[in-house]
């Protein structure tokens, strides 16, 4: 596959054909299901590198992020899981559209920070999922990130807009594939005041700057979060590291496949 660095065109920036098709058919079907909650647009960049995270609760999540940023001007890259690539048809549509797909948990998967550099560097709009992958916390609050996010905001010294999502896991349930259309959902999106990495410049390589970065970069969308639900984040956050759940995929799947191995084992 080859990735295409070049400097974002087109409006909103950074679109091109596959992604104009893609968004043909992507964005009535999401107008159909869902009501928006749309806030903080003006803190998006309309042109320039920038960096925009969320939190990450349903397969949902990237569409309807997507759908939030291109009505707003730019038309994000992400960095997805490998496996959305080898969909037939969906998956050129999403290579085409200039996503890359990253094979997480491999040795491969440091060619992301390669890959977002670039495209930073070209003056595009980078979505990103620092906990880098759904969710495991049981009341769907963000979970300890991982530090990738750190590492690229402090290398790259662009804007980072912290936004927090609500309303698709009601669509369609964390880690589940089976939609609830209707009545049609409320789905939030707010933008929050860019970040400021500036304290730990230079200090990419340094993982105490690096936990801090992150946390950073957490508690700003939690904050979002908390204000879109009306209720407070726990105190605890959950750590996935510290837990023995699987560090990406379904987990609630892989539960219930080790209960059926348990129950016929006896």
């Amino acid at each position: 596959m080859v990735i295409e660095y070049a400097p974002p065109t087109g409006k909103p920036l950074g679109t091109n054909n596959y992604f104009r098709f893609g968004a043909s058919i992507v964005l009535p079907l999401l107008r159909l299901v869902a009501k928006r909650d749309w806030r903080g647009m003006e803190n998006l960049p309309q042109s320039g590198p920038v960096i925009v995270v969320s939190n990450h609760i349903s397969y949902l999540d990237p569409l309807v992020f997507a759908h939030f940023l291109y009505k707003n001007g730019r038309a994000p890259r992400f960095l997805g899981k490998a496996g959305l690539f080898k969909i037939p048809v969906i998956g050129r549509i999403i290579a085409g559209s200039g996503q890359v797909p990253v094979e997480r948990e491999t040795a491969n998967a440091s060619n992301a920070l390669v890959h977002a550099v670039a495209f930073l560097k070209a003056g595009h709009c980078l979505g990103v999922y620092p906990e880098g992958t759904l969710t495991r916390d049981v009341n769907t609050w963000p979970m300890k990130a991982k530090t990738g996010i750190a590492r690229l905001a402090i290398m790259a010294q662009v804007p980072v807009i912290p936004c927090a999502q609500w309303g698709a896991q009601e669509i369609l349930p964390t880690y589940s594939k089976r939609p609830h259309l209707f009545p049609r959902k409320t789905v939030s999106v707010w933008a929050g005041k860019p970040l400021e990495f500036t304290r730990w410049a230079g200090r990419e390589n340094d993982p105490i700057a690096l936990e801090e970065a992150t946390a950073y970069v957490m508690a700003a969308i939690t904050r979002e979060l908390e204000v879109i639900r009306g209720e407070s984040a726990p105190a605890q956050i959950f750590d996935p590291h510290q837990s023995d759940l699987p560090r990406i995929g379904n987990y609630k799947r892989a539960a219930r496949s080790a209960g059926k191995r348990k129950r016929g084992e006896r």
